[in-house]
């Protein structure tokens, strides 16, 4: 019974792969797979969210991490289609392996960590955190080298749900130079942080040094909404959406958010 689920499902997971074999052929570029791929993922959100899968504040992260990335992705360019050899190669290989690796090492009966294993694993992590810190505390602020621990860490923080210490550390990312992309990650964690006011001034910053920045601009006009302004998050929605290109993908979404304002 568990292999025919297991069967099941790496089949279900091939599907679209498979369609996309089937299929006419239709010219796409890196851009609109990556939107297409966002737009599902925030349908996901939305089952998971219907279902009862996440709270109100996880859903709220989540699909703020996800608009963000489809504000970052370039504007559609026409590009040639490839051919069908590499998705044929992939249906056939991707299972094999899959069965393959886990015929080699696969323990179905394994039982889930204990808690004191979850525990010391969690200590193990601090433990870690903790000598990369003093490492890049004894670094020249903003060099390459501390700039890409600092990033490192802040990632790892950010994963754990640590969000004032995700924000520090992508402070210290941006001591080694300003990067509109950085900028916008700390103004995210800063108003995941419920930091609203905090991140609305960081964002009026950021933004006079990058005001072509889609998603600076929309996060301005979000920690604008969320500190309960939501006069000024129209006006800055407002400018964004008319500075933007007729076909631009994000449009629709930043639209949604200005029509739920009070």
């Amino acid at each position: 019974m568990i292999w025919l689920l297991a069967a099941a499902l790496a089949l279900l997971a091939l599907l679209p792969l498979a369609w996309a074999m089937v299929r006419p052929a239709r010219a796409l570029d890196r851009g609109s797979a990556d939107r297409a791929l966002y737009r599902a993922q925030m349908a996901e959100l939305e089952r998971d969210k219907a279902l009862g899968r996440l709270d109100e504040a996880a859903y709220a992260a989540a699909l703020l991490e996800v608009q963000r990335r489809l504000l970052s992705v370039p504007e559609p360019q026409a590009v040639k289609a490839g051919g069908r050899g590499a998705l044929i190669a992939g249906l056939v290989a991707v299972p094999a392996i899959a069965f393959a690796l886990y015929f080699m090492s696969g323990v179905p009966a394994m039982p889930s960590a204990t808690f004191a294993e979850r525990r010391d694993s969690a200590a193990r992590d601090d433990a870690l955190l903790a000598q990369l810190r003093a490492r890049l505390t004894a670094m020249p602020p903003g060099s390459p080298a501390a700039r890409q621990g600092w990033m490192l860490m802040a990632d790892a923080q950010r994963s754990r749900g640590r969000l004032e210490e995700a924000a520090a550390a992508y402070v210290e990312v941006l001591r080694g130079g300003f990067d509109p992309e950085i900028a916008a990650q700390l103004a995210q964690v800063l108003i995941e942080a419920n930091q609203t006011d905090k991140a609305a001034a960081f964002l009026a910053d950021a933004v006079r040094l990058a005001p072509d920045h889609v998603g600076l601009r929309f996060l301005s006009g979000l920690a604008e909404a969320q500190a309960g302004r939501p006069e000024k998050a129209r006006e800055a929605w407002t400018a964004l959406l008319a500075s933007a290109p007729d076909e631009a993908p994000w449009k629709a979404m930043v639209q949604r958010r200005m029509e739920a304002l009070p």
